[in-house]
């Protein structure tokens, strides 16, 4: 039997045409975990079915390092229906040390139901260590392959609303963006994507939730809002990929003591995953892809926690 007992929820979840226009509105049930933390403060997950999905982006969307598109099959699993917010991270950073110091307050943007952030990756590792022992279930990053079959849901369209995303399904980068000039000229970012809507730009992080449609599997703000890290070391393609759902992770690389260390498992770049506030819509597709180095104190970078079925704390 499952660990986590678990009961059923309902929520909206809405598609839309290529315009961004409502194209259909229906009512969808799952099962959520209800994970107390204390002081009224929980976390909440959804139940994630297992099953098969096409991973990456097809040749007409995207960029290279989103291909090649390979079938991929997860095992069923247990994934925050929301982001960590920073009410949850301080109260998991009161708990019992396992490997560091946690910050009670890293975040930027102050709000308990706004997404934690910025915290590195080692220190989303620390905060599921210390929530693993103090609950005795074992959670975790998810990789990034749970992750992209997350956020679809599915769907195989680029954002599990539709064809495009439109500004009253989630918090993006919604007007043209010049950022810096590169060596090859500046680059204007649309703030829209395809034949969709342009939107505004809210400058900062809102509500976990706020956004009242989440995708068919019950999850919420999975484009936009905030950067999520997932498990995975980045890799430039998908040549070699796993297929079993599990996180890709590359063992360290050459035999000179220096470059054993640049390259090693613990410096090694990991994968960011669904866009945030700031970033334009290209950006937030289910399957666009980005790396940080583990240790970036300074990108708002969140999180969201998952856990297997059938598995606690040894």
């Amino acid at each position: 039997m499952d660990i986590l007992n678990s009961s059923a929820f309902e929520y909206e979840v809405v598609t839309v045409d290529g315009q961004g226009n409502l194209k259909q509105r229906q009512t969808c049930q799952a099962e959520c975990r209800t994970e107390p933390l204390g002081d009224e403060l929980s976390l909440e997950l959804v139940k994630i079915p297992g099953g098969q999905f096409l991973m990456g982006s097809p040749q007409e969307e995207g960029h290279h390092w989103e291909r090649p598109q390979h079938l991929v099959t997860v095992e069923a699993f247990w994934m925050g229906k929301f982001l960590v917010t920073q009410a949850q991270w301080e109260k998991v950073a009161s708990f019992a040390k396992v490997n560091r110091n946690l910050k009670s307050r890293p975040s930027n943007f102050k709000g308990d139901t706004l997404p934690v952030g910025p915290v590195t990756w080692y220190e989303a590792i620390e905060f599921c260590r210390q929530l693993s022992k103090k609950t005795g279930v074992e959670y975790r990053l998810p990789s990034e392959a749970e992750w992209e079959y997350a956020c679809r849901a599915g769907t195989t369209t680029p954002f599990h609303f539709g064809e495009t995303i439109a500004p009253d399904l989630a918090n993006y980068h919604g007007i043209d963006l010049t950022p810096e000039p590169t060596l090859s000229g500046p680059i204007t970012l649309s703030g829209s994507y395809g034949e969709g809507p342009k939107g505004g730009y809210r400058e900062k992080t809102t509500p976990v939730g706020c956004f009242k449609a989440a995708n068919a599997f019950g999850l919420y703000d999975m484009h936009g809002n905030m950067r999520e890290w997932c498990l995975d070391h980045w890799h430039d393609n998908y040549e070699g990929a796993p297929t079993d759902g599990s996180a890709w992770i590359s063992p360290g690389e050459g035999n000179n003591r220096l470059i054993r260390w640049l390259f090693s498992n613990s410096n090694k770049n990991r994968i960011v995953r669904g866009g945030a506030f700031f970033d334009d819509p290209d950006s937030c597709r289910s399957a666009s892809r980005k790396s940080f180095y583990p240790n970036d104190p300074y990108n708002l970078l969140g999180f969201r926690v998952c856990c297997s079925l059938f598995r606690t704390c040894e």
